[in-house]
């Protein structure tokens, strides 16, 4: 993916935004999955399916793994099995736009702290309104266990850029998810097995395997190369508009209808996105070597 003089040749925006619409139309798409095998069945199958596509698409390079790097291989594969089944649950619950708008807070959370001032600060504040006016509390009719996961998830996100970026230093990007995404199975096992079990065939598995190119294949693997070239904080905020992609996809393949108040919160959180964006290219630290993709 790097051109004569080592950019990029495709642009790490437009590797993070071609993430962001595979990540959601997989997860617009895996609801039908969650009604036969359960969220954390579906978030198991998925993260398995995908650990055994990278694992034989890059088979992983265990004997450059210092000591160093276990901690955030380890740390970074149990939070995403994790948090993946948690946004399964979410989704099963309320609206993919609403879940992925509180999901949202947290890379956003990643980037005001990073920032400088106490002013990226009130750009998580401004994200938590748009926040409220997608789950409408003074309605009465909020469903916390559903804001519960979305949150928990959140947590999630915002671990995956902190340690992504660390392994992405480290490892190309398929090498590097071939290390954690076995992890990250393991995890999600725990949750899943129990309720996959008895409810497995082929079609069901074929499904897995599809929903798992779309998300976590496709979208893990850009978003490793899209980390190599931009802060934090670039890539966290660009994240934004992962609520609008949310929505749309829910819109389209759910026939999830928003009202007006609830797009009024999507573009609120949208913007405290953007306007927390400090971006920049980011260059390798010069004490880790470059290791060229794999492919």
């Amino acid at each position: 993916m790097r051109g004569a003089a080592g950019a990029p040749r495709v642009p790490p925006w437009g590797m993070a935004l071609a993430s962001m619409f595979s990540v959601q139309l997989g997860s617009a798409l895996s609801v039908h999955l969650i009604a036969t095998v359960g969220p954390a069945g579906t978030a198991w199958l998925r993260i398995t399916a995908g650990a055994l596509i990278f694992v034989a698409w890059s088979r992983p390079p265990l004997r450059s793994v210092r000591k160093r790097d276990l901690a955030p291989l380890i740390a970074l594969g149990v939070m995403n099995g994790l948090a993946t089944a948690a946004f399964m649950a979410a989704i099963a619950r309320i609206p993919l736009g609403t879940t992925v708008a509180i999901e949202f807070l947290g890379p956003m959370t990643v980037a005001a702290v990073r920032g400088q001032g106490k002013k990226a600060l009130t750009w998580p504040a401004l994200a938590l309104v748009g926040v409220v006016l997608l789950t409408q509390p003074w309605q009465g009719r909020m469903n916390l266990p559903g804001i519960g996961f979305a949150a928990f998830a959140g947590v999630g996100w915002g671990a995956y850029v902190f340690f992504t970026q660390s392994i992405g230093d480290r490892f190309d990007g398929v090498a590097g998810l071939s290390l954690t995404m076995p992890i990250a199975a393991v995890a999600s096992a725990v949750v899943g097995v129990p309720q996959a079990a008895g409810h497995l065939d082929l079609n069901v598995l074929a499904t897995a395997v599809g929903l798992a190119v779309l998300f976590p294949v496709l979208p893990y693997a850009l978003e490793m190369h899209a980390l190599r070239h931009m802060t934090h904080n670039a890539f966290g905020t660009l994240m934004a508009l992962e609520p609008a992609f949310g929505t749309i996809l829910g819109l389209i393949v759910l026939h999830q209808q928003p009202t007006l108040i609830e797009v009024a919160g999507v573009v609120v959180v949208v913007l405290a996105g953007a306007a927390a964006q400090r971006g920049g290219l980011r260059h390798p630290p010069a004490n880790e070597p470059v290791i060229a993709p794999a492919e």
